[in-house]
């Protein structure tokens, strides 16, 4: 074989791979594409000056990486916002008719995968993206090139950004599952978890056993000049690319619902697995013209499908107890495949709930599961009963101690500071960086202490010495003193994060703070007519303030004598300002720490909340802002970027 031959061969062997993972069409035998791969091969490893980066060859998994480097999308993965039925989707078009009427839609798949972003140069695939944070993510090129469904060559010669969705097929998360139980590994839970932990594997050639496939369904950074968006997906499909099995392009409300219950009814049958439609304004002048929101692109929208819900038994509840010692039910029901997923615990909040809807054990129940929503059991069939069914009883002593509840109707807790259940977790959160921010007393190392007995409550810590902390595996010296240290620097803290270290219900950072600020350390004989009056707190609130300080009177004064928090001082009153008195949400990421932003406005008097109300003033955003801005948009609650909360403070 010489030059010219090899080229061609590559060619030719490019067209059989199209035809075959893209077309599903094959051209010739596996036999015929084995012989000349191979000769291909062969010229190769006498030629390795000659290698073309399009050469098959090149597709083979054989690199092993220490860790993914971070690499920068040329322009921005945005995500979508979502809408569940045809209202969302009137209320949708509403909004988008009115950026501009004349405009057509186009509609695909919402794959239920993993995001990709591909670069090319030259007509090369140069880069494999991640989508991270929308703006960055990993670099994991080298796997996808194993991907057979992606060109590593286009007939394109400008740089351009192809975004799709890397799925696995049903058949194949069904081998891949099949083989690994067979050899006593954990199974995936779902196609798309399979498709994102295969396309992120360190060994490349684990990556190029799964037989991924890649789906597009955009472009980033690209100097195409098609004028819709349905032509621009034409003429990616004609580079080389997997085309959708169903889209379509729309006029109006009636044809996009028309699509939608087309590709709703036939889901089951296409070989990945789907959780919706996509749904983008056709025209790109009027893409651009409409422009983003902090989160979301104006010119599209996921018209998701409706949750699915199956019938299954319910076998036995089980009981959890978390960090404040509420015991929560859980029902564990018959292994169920949902959408791909098998579930096998449902949530049931409460006993009100078990009591309410009569749930027994034994009873044939449907259950719900949306998108990851944990799934809830919304419906018993009664009329399936057969007398084989039981009554659920409430507990009366903790699952976990033996020690007795407390019945606050809609809640069960265990009062007992030393339940393992509660010890554990309630630790792990008193050294949190919004309670006592003490470091090196993560999850694993609070454990550890605990299993060594050298804890049985937050009180214990401060008896660790260097001669105990050095009996636990892999403490030396350095480390030991290092935790002393941080538990040392924990005395002294301000009254406020004292108090949220002890995690009583329903008392957070902004009603800690205000605890505080207006009892400090008398909060334990605060009436609660008292703390009623403080803005924001309820009737729940303060009950569980007075239970809290009855059940702990004594823990609360031996932590506090260790502790010695600094009483609140009088803080002096802050000048005139745009965000005095004013009700603050803070949401997204800025150019310094939420906790800085914070601190700072609460100087200036403001008051920052957590959750956004109609009693809110300002939402302040940054980068990636959430629902929050979304919720303060449809309440017409004011919204400022960090910048313009700046020139505010400034001119002010």
């Amino acid at each position: 074989m010489n030059k010219e031959q090899y080229t061609k061969a590559i060619e030719l062997l490019n067209l059989y791979a199209y035809h075959y993972y893209v077309l599903d069409d094959p051209m010739t035998t596996d036999e015929v594409y084995d012989k000349l791969y191979h000769e291909v091969l062969e010229y190769e490893e006498q030629n390795e000056g000659d290698i073309l980066p399009s050469s098959p060859t090149q597709r083979v998994g054989d690199a092993i990486s220490d860790g993914f480097e971070k690499a920068s999308h040329l322009s921005r993965m945005w995500s979508l916002e979502d809408v569940f039925d045809s209202d969302g989707l009137q209320k949708w078009l509403t909004k988008t008719y009115k950026l501009d009427r004349n405009i057509s839609f186009y509609c695909e798949p919402k794959y239920d995968g993993a995001s990709l972003n591909l670069i090319y140069e030259n007509g090369i695939l140069t880069q494999g993206i991640t989508r991270g944070d929308g703006s960055i993510g990993e670099l994991i090129t080298q796997n996808v090139k194993t991907i057979r469904s992606i060109p590593l060559a286009i007939e394109h010669k400008e740089r351009i950004e192809i975004r799709g969705e890397v799925v696995l097929y049903k058949e194949e998360f069904e081998r891949i599952n099949h083989e690994r139980a067979a050899k006593g590994e954990a199974v995936f839970a779902n196609p798309r978890n399979a498709a994102a932990g295969s396309l992120r594997q360190l060994d490349s050639s684990i990556t190029a056993s799964r037989n991924l496939v890649f789906l597009p369904y955009g472009v980033g950074e690209n100097t195409l000049e098609h004028k819709l968006l349905s032509q621009k997906m034409e003429h990616v499909y004609s580079l080389g690319f997997k085309k959708p099995p169903l889209c379509a392009t729309c006029q109006n409300f009636e044809e996009i619902e028309a699509i939608y219950e087309e590709m709703n009814k036939n889901r089951e049958s296409y070989a990945m697995m789907l959780d919706g439609m996509v749904i983008k304004v056709n025209e790109i002048a009027a893409q651009i013209d409409m422009g983003y929101t902090v989160k979301n692109p104006r010119f599209s929208v996921a018209y998701k499908f409706p949750a699915v819900e199956k019938i299954t038994t319910l076998k036995e509840i089980l009981l959890q107890v978390g960090r404040t010692g509420v015991v929560t039910p859980v029902a564990v029901v018959e292994p169920t495949n949902i959408d791909g997923v098998v579930v096998e615990r449902a949530t049931l909040h409460n006993f009100d709930e078990i009591e309410r809807k009569d749930i027994r054990i034994n009873d044939k129940v449907i259950i719900l599961r949306s998108g990851d929503v944990i799934p809830k059991i919304i419906k018993v069939l009664t009329h399936e009963r057969d007398g084989s069914e039981l009554k659920v009883q409430k507990p009366t002593n903790c699952p976990v101690c033996g020690s007795e509840l407390l019945d606050e109707g809609v809640l069960l807790k265990c009062q007992n500071l030393t339940c393992e259940a509660r010890v554990i977790n309630s630790i792990i959160y008193f050294a949190s960086k919004p309670c006592l921010n003490i470091d090196g007393l993560g999850s694993k190392i609070v454990e550890a202490l605990f299993e060594a007995g050298l804890v049985k409550s937050v009180l214990d810590l401060f008896e660790l010495d260097m001669e105990k902390l050095l009996k636990l595996e892999g403490f030396k010296d350095k480390k030991a003193q290092n935790l002393l240290d941080s538990l040392e620097s924990a005395k002294g803290c301000d009254y406020w994060r004292f108090l949220n270290s002890l995690g009583i219900e329903h008392i957070g950072e902004v009603a800690s703070k205000a605890l505080s600020s207006r009892f400090g350390s008398s909060f334990v004989d605060a009436s609660k007519e008292e703390i009623i009056a403080l803005e924001g707190f309820g009737e729940e609130m303060a009950e569980s303030v007075l239970e809290f300080v009855r059940v702990n009177r004594e823990t609360i004064a031996k932590l506090q004598a260790t502790l010695r928090p600094l009483e609140p001082l009088q803080r002096e009153e802050a000048h005139e300002n745009p965000f005095k008195g004013k009700s603050v949400v803070l949401t997204g990421s800025m150019s310094l720490s939420r906790d800085a932003i914070k601190e700072m406005l609460e100087a200036l008097g403001a008051k920052v909340v957590s959750s956004v109300s109609k009693k809110t003033d300002f939402v302040i955003y940054g980068e990636d802002a959430g629902s929050k801005y979304d919720k303060a948009i449809d309440l017409g609650i004011a919204v400022l970027s960090e910048q313009e909360m700046r020139e505010k403070i400034e001119q002010a």
